[in-house]
C-alpha cells in the first residue's frame, strides 16, 4: 500500500499511474500518453496498458492475462466471456478477433471540471489497477478450464468459483 501523503492529485493521469507503478517497483515503460507495466500475479504475469485520450478525457485501461485463444476454442470462450461479464460491476473481458488475445478492459472518464487539467488521484489509480488485476486473477482459472481442462463454460465457472473453507 502506498503512503497516502504521497498523493499525486496534481499529476496528469498517466503521470499518476507511472508514479504508482514505480512505488510498487513494477517494470514499466512510458511513451507520451501511454504506459505499459508488467505485474506478476498468482496465475500469470499481466501486461497492464493505459492510454490517455486527452481530447475525450478518457483513460482506457487494459490488462492482458497472457492467454491466446486458438480458433477452435473461440466459441466456448465467447460463451464464457458472456457468463463472466454479466457478473462484473466495472470493466469487461473480451477477445480480440484478429489475434485471439484475451484481455480485460475498462475506462475511466476523468473530467477536471472548469478550466483545470484532468487529474487522476492516487486512490483512483489504485482502484483502476487493482480491480483489473483482481478480475484477471479471479477468472484466470475459468479460462484455463475451458481452454485446457475440457470443461464447458458453465462447468468451468462452477469449478473455479468454489469458495474453500478453512486451510489445508
Amino acid at each position: 500500500m502506498l503512503d497516502q501523503s504521497q498523493d499525486q492529485d496534481d499529476d496528469a493521469p498517466i503521470d499518476t499511474l507511472e508514479g504508482y507503478y514505480a512505488a510498487h517497483g513494477w517494470d514499466h515503460d512510458r511513451h507520451d500518453d501511454e504506459i505499459i507495466a508488467s505485474v506478476k500475479g498468482s496465475w500469470a504475469t499481466y501486461e497492464l496498458r493505459a492510454l490517455w485520450r486527452e481530447d475525450d478525457s478518457v483513460l482506457q485501461f487494459l490488462a492482458f492475462p497472457d492467454i491466446k485463444v486458438a480458433d477452435d476454442r473461440r466459441a466456448a470462450i465467447h460463451e464464457v466471456l458472456a457468463l463472466i461479464n454479466e457478473q462484473l460491476w466495472i470493466g469487461h473481458f473480451e477477445l480480440w478477433s484478429s489475434s485471439g488475445i484475451l484481455l480485460f478492459r475498462h475506462a475511466a472518464m476523468i473530467d477536471a471540471g472548469g478550466d483545470d487539467e484532468p487529474r487522476l488521484s492516487l486512490a483512483g489509480a489504485e482502484l483502476l489497477v487493482e480491480s483489473a488485476i483482481e478480475e484477471c486473477e479471479r477468472f484466470y482459472p475459468v479460462f484455463q478450464f475451458v481452454l485446457w481442462g475440457g470443461k464447458t463454460p458453465r462447468e468451468a465457472i462452477a469449478a473455479a468459483m468454489v469458495e474453500t473453507q478453512g486451510e489445508a
